[in-house]
């Protein structure tokens, strides 16, 4: 049986609200409760975020906008964001098919549009966000503005309606995971929905170990346009990093650089893989098979090329996926 991972951060994020709450409350002895009589909503809320800012709100927050990719976390446990924005719309993003969106509002069409009249009228208690390292050692740059944010001036409109939470996108996967599930619980987010998605968790990556080391397959996750294929390096990415732990083979890129191996079209031959994980956005299958250094790849000519959805970071939507890339991995074959 497996213990849970999330024990020591839970308690200390739960300890830390409950010393805000009182603090804020002058210490008072007695709480009121809300119009639903959810006792909750009355009480302080504190989260210290991944750039060392502790955002306080004198109630638990209720209505959020957050980042389409943590969005979905938040909707897998139980959490109904008022607001969205991101890369791609919900309608677009296909992470979002299977879930309720009804009464979310897609604040923009892509990255860094952000209607600030539309998200002032949602009133917002909160706006959750994620922040990327740098380099490879995870280093944070806190001279940029948080992931989705055009630039500073709009983070800093942002943040004249609702405080800001960021949330560090990078270093172990796993870890990750549990800081979503830590934030999602604390804005009310039942502790057995989580519970229970982390058991289908276990399960999951129980049979995508078994699966990966059955089939011993290198894998290649990458994203292409115009401009060339975009590697992406395992160790820079929380969700590749995890995968590896499992025991899938992917495919270190030879061109240096963080986070991305970039290979020019002409130089495309290069990568190699048995299966090749193929980003929602940019080229998808006929694209690739029109590049004549590509057309060629032997993942490509055997089918074996799968959307990469860069899914969320919970437990619900990895075990999903997870036992997705299982399936994938018992069905194909070894090309090299």
């Amino acid at each position: 049986m497996k213990l849970s991972r999330r024990g020591s951060l839970r308690a200390t994020l739960l300890t830390s609200v409950a010393v805000s709450a009182l603090l804020l409350a002058g210490c008072s002895s007695t709480d009121s409760n809300d119009s639903d009589g959810d006792t909750s909503a009355s009480k302080a809320w504190s989260y210290e975020d991944a750039t060392g800012t502790t955002v306080t709100v004198d109630h638990t927050p209720k209505r959020v906008v957050v980042l389409n990719d943590i969005a979905i976390s938040f909707i897998e446990y139980g959490l109904k964001p008022v607001g969205t924005f991101g890369q791609l719309t919900m309608a677009k993003d296909a992470r979002f098919d299977d879930l309720d969106t009804d009464g979310i509002t897609q604040l923009g069409t892509g990255y860094g549009d952000i209607d600030l009249e539309k998200l002032a009228a949602l009133k917002p208690d909160l706006v959750v966000t994620s922040v990327y390292p740098t380099d490879e050692k995870g280093t944070l740059d806190d001279t940029q503005p948080g992931y989705g944010f055009k630039d500073n001036e709009q983070e800093k409109q942002i943040e004249a309606i609702a405080p800001v939470v960021q949330v560090k996108w990078g270093g172990k996967g796993e870890d990750v995971i549990e800081k979503i599930a830590d934030l999602s619980e604390s804005l009310g987010a039942k502790e057995s929905t989580i519970e229970a998605a982390e058991q289908r968790f276990d399960t999951a990556g129980d049979e995508l170990e078994k699966v990966a080391k059955e089939q011993d397959l290198s894998v290649v996750s990458m994203y292409a346009d115009g401009d060339g294929a975009y590697v992406t390096r395992p160790t820079d990415e929380p969700l590749l990093q995890m995968y590896s732990s499992f025991g899938v083979d992917f495919v270190n890129p030879k061109p240096k650089g963080f986070y991305w191996g970039i290979y020019s079209w002409e130089n495309a031959g290069q990568i190699k893989a048995d299966v090749l994980l193929l980003s929602q956005q940019g080229y998808q299958v006929a694209d690739l098979e029109k590049q004549p250094t590509f057309a060629d790849n032997a993942a490509l000519e055997a089918g074996q090329v799968h959307s990469f959805t860069f899914p969320a970071l919970d437990y619900a939507s990895q075990a999903g996926y997870m036992t997705e890339l299982a399936g994938w991995l018992e069905d194909s074959k070894k090309l090299s």
